[in-house]
């Protein structure tokens, strides 16, 4: 997955990853180039006390050091660059795909899954990606090359390494396959801290008015020991690893110093190229090390591609139509035929054999017990899921061949949790129309009945409003969401449970501007309350996810048992015959 993930993303960098490897190669030959010369410094001119050859041979040392400077800090340069760049396409991919979703997709991985993926996984990643160009290209370089030139110093000697290489990858390969199912917990695991902590900022009102500040306080607790737990695990093994390895470096130094030092005295090696070979045996087990730290990055590396690959290769249940249309002959009729809809794997269907008609110029009306499938039902017309069953048509063609951005120009709906993004009052009421006048803003305001507590904010149309419109009220919220959809313009209006904060003045004021300003578009409501739909052109009562009445308020009152109920158990029996 890893490595599937990094060739799409890399491919369009690949002059600069090009560019990292030459450098860094120039930088390594350098680098291994450097104890050659030192030897030859010792063996040819402090051993004879030449002087001018010291000087000569130090200048060229310093020259390749500067070289191996310079090629290091191109190579840093672009290297940091491309996996900023990789980082940041990854985002952006996950982020797109997400965009596409349906409500489907998006609680089948949770929000608070898809904000560790979008963040900490592609940081794991775009860590390694930085690691690799900064660290891991030069290490196989360095490790040949410094094999190489070992046996140039001393074959014999060499055969050192014949043991202590193995023995060094050998402990890191065992340590590593441990590490490797750790990693995959702790990002569960910061997962399940994410999503504590989202539920208790998010219901800190409801966390305070009963008082389970303790109870939430031990749920984050046991979700943060958990993570530590599992953090203290992988970081023991990190911890074993470096000592470890530098262990075998020092005893691998000693041995070579011991069997080195034989060697000089029965004149089979020069002082100088002993400590070449030291420096070369450093170069090579440095270079393992730099490997073996990147092995500790890749295992966690790898579990987050896995994860964000889940993302990008799930498909939205909600797939864009091949040859969309891009035009209606008719305005704002809205059909349902043989409608319905049910979750993956679940046992019944939330709604079934749903027939339904909507017209331009009335406004059809839903009613039905919690849980009767009203929201589901709305939610099928602008395709925030798709029908399981039937379809449903606009203007006489099925939502799922419209092109996206007409269906978006048809349906406008004022959800039942109406949610403001930070920003001001204009940018949230701009949101569908981006090109809309202040005047119109007024208009939208004047008939969701909202112009007088927007006038009573500093800045008014540029008042600002927090993330969630959390510093206004339930219902202004709803008034504010109700005058976005005016401003947007559509042709069909669905107004899911949309005046349930509203008071009945407001809820009266508001219906009555409605009526006059959307007069010619088709209306769907769905309600709770039976004084917001008692007046509408036609109601339709919902009960388990099937329709079982349809009419006006005095027919069904006097025909449906069921919306009979429903109205009583709001209004007098006076109250509902008036």
């Amino acid at each position: 997955m890893l490595i599937q993930l990094l060739r799409g993303h890399l491919r369009p960098y690949r002059t600069a990853i090009a560019l990292v490897v030459a450098f860094q190669f120039i930088q390594t030959l350098a680098t291994l180039y450097l104890p050659t010369l030192n030897a030859d410094i010792i063996d040819n001119g402090v051993v004879k006390g030449d002087m001018g050859y010291v000087l000569e041979i130090g200048a060229a040392m310093l020259g390749v050091t500067v070289l191996s400077i310079a090629a290091q800090v191109v190579a840093v340069y672009y290297g940091a660059r491309t996996a900023m760049a990789v980082g940041r396409d990854v985002r952006a991919s996950i982020f797109e795909r997400v965009q596409m979703f349906s409500a489907r997709e998006v609680g089948q991985f949770g929000a608070p899954s898809l904000i560790t993926r979008t963040t900490n996984d592609v940081q794991q990643v775009q860590m390694l990606v930085l690691l690799t160009f900064t660290l891991m290209v030069s290490a196989p370089i360095m490790c040949v090359g410094g094999v190489v030139l070992a046996l140039r110093q001393d074959v014999p000697l060499s055969s050192l390494l014949l043991v202590i290489v193995p023995v060094l990858i050998t402990t890191v390969a065992l340590i590593i396959v441990r590490m490797r199912p750790l990693f995959r917990t702790m990002q569960v695991r910061i997962d399940r801290v994410n999503q504590v902590m989202r539920e208790q900022i998010t219901g800190i009102r409801v966390i305070r008015a009963f008082v389970r500040d303790e109870r939430e306080q031990a749920r984050y607790e046991v979700a943060n020991d958990e993570l530590t737990d599992v953090s203290l695990r992988a970081g023991r093994l990190m911890a074993v690893m470096f000592p470890t390895v530098m262990l075998i470096v020092n005893v691998s130094s000693v041995a070579v110093l011991w069997f080195g030092g034989h060697r000089i005295d029965d004149g089979a090696m020069q002082i100088g190229a002993l400590t070449a070979f030291l420096s070369y045996l450093m170069q090579i087990l440095m270079s393992i090390m730099m490997a073996t730290f990147m092995f500790v990055m890749i295992p966690r590396a790898e579990v987050c591609a896995e994860r964000i690959q889940e993302v990008l290769t799930t498909e939205s249940s909600v797939v864009p139509p091949r040859e969309p249309v891009t035009t209606l002959s008719r305005h704002g009729h809205l059909e349902l035929r043989g409608v319905g809809f049910r979750y993956p794997g679940a046992e019944a269907p939330v709604l079934c054999d749903i027939d339904l008609q909507a017209r331009p110029r009335e406004v059809t009306a839903i009613i039905g017990s919690t849980g009767s499938g009203k929201t589901t039902l709305l939610n099928l017309v602008p395709r925030l899921f798709d029908a399981t069953d039937g379809g449903v048509l606009v203007d006489g063609v099925d939502v799922r061949d419209l092109d996206e951005a007409l269906l978006s120009r048809t349906v406008g709906l004022v959800p039942q949790r109406p949610y403001l993004f930070s920003g001001t009052v204009a940018t949230n009421l701009r949101y569908g129309n981006p090109d809309a006048t202040d005047e119109q803003l007024w208009e939208a305001l004047d008939i969701a009945q909202a112009r007088d507590f927007v006038e009573r904010m500093d800045g008014q149309l540029d008042a600002p409003i927090a993330q969630g419109g959390t510093n206004v009220s339930g219902g202004q919220r709803q008034r504010l969401a109700i005058a976005r959809v005016l401003v947007h313009r559509p042709e069909i209006y669905l107004f899911d449970d949309s005046f349930s904060a509203l008071d009945y003045a407001t809820d009266a004021a508001l219906r009555a501007a409605l009526t006059q300003y959307i007069a010619d578009a088709t209306v769907v409501v769905v309600a709770q309350r039976v004084s917001t739909i008692r007046d509408a052109d036609r109601i339709i009562v919902l009960d388990d996810g099937r329709v079982v009445g349809t009419g006006t308020h005095r027919e069904l009152m006097d025909a449906n048992d069921t919306y009979r109920e429903i109205v009583l158990s709001q209004l007098t029996e006076q109250e509902a015959a008036a």
